[in-house]
């Protein structure tokens, strides 16, 4: 059975719910026979990377919005990271364009390794603080994961690759998705947010039972948190 997931690299609660879906099917029982596929969404396809800018100083400036309440908005990321067991160091953080990130994604999912590649560019933007625009750094973190260096520098001029980062940006809008991350169960069941690891397992086992019975259309049941295409995060 399929569950198709669309995240960006640079939203905090595509992490944590990551973790939270991770925590699920290590409760389902037929948890070997799921197939994942990550898709790319870019929640700010613009974002210029300004990796010696202060995370909150950008946010404050890019929502308008007191530097304070910048901080308080990321706090409340950090204990959501914390409940799935994640410790964000957002102070570290770098502001990076997150395109060449999702490259190496597409490149990774060629190889199986799409799930490894999240995880460790998830790693880099929120817990060690790496420029995730930075090519010499997404080789390092390319190889960390079993991919090859000059397939990892290719990828960075594939036209082939950036056409399937647009390519999920397109089913996305066809699909009416606007936030991430975003789970689909069996081409059916939608569900937005980082939702707890017993309501991922509950759609788990609603899917599994109606995987061969053909019933397709999409529905969502059900928002938590996430990251809009606006830079909302909540």
């Amino acid at each position: 059975m399929k569950v198709d997931i669309w995240s960006d690299i640079r939203c905090p609660f595509c992490y944590v719910g990551k973790k939270k879906f991770e925590n699920a099917l290590e409760q389902f029982p037929d948890a070997e026979k799921i197939e994942i596929t990550w898709h790319s969404f870019q929640l700010d396809p613009n974002l210029v990377t300004q990796p010696d800018t202060n995370p909150y100083d950008y946010f404050s400036k890019a929502k308008g919005i007191p530097v304070e309440q910048a901080k308080a908005m990321h706090e409340h990321a950090k204990n959501a990271g914390k409940e799935a067991g994640i410790n964000f160091s957002f102070d570290e953080s770098k502001v990076a364009n997150s395109f060449k990130g999702h490259l190496l994604i597409q490149l990774a999912k060629k190889k199986n390794l799409a799930n490894e590649m999240e995880e460790a560019l998830f790693e880099a933007q929120f817990i060690t603080g790496k420029n995730i625009d930075d090519e010499t750094t997404l080789v390092e973190i390319g190889k960390s994961v079993g991919l090859a260096a000059e397939d990892i520098s290719n990828a960075f001029n594939s036209d082939e690759l950036a056409n399937a980062v647009a390519q999920d940006g397109l089913m996305a809008r066809q699909l009416g998705i606007n936030a991430v991350p975003f789970f689909v169960f069996n081409d059916k069941y939608g569900v937005s947010g980082a939702q707890q690891p017993e309501h991922f397992l509950e759609v788990l086992n609603a899917s599994w039972k109606e995987f061969s019975a053909g019933d397709k259309g999409l529905q969502i049941i059900s928002q938590g948190e996430s990251c809009d295409t606006d830079g909302n995060c909540d």
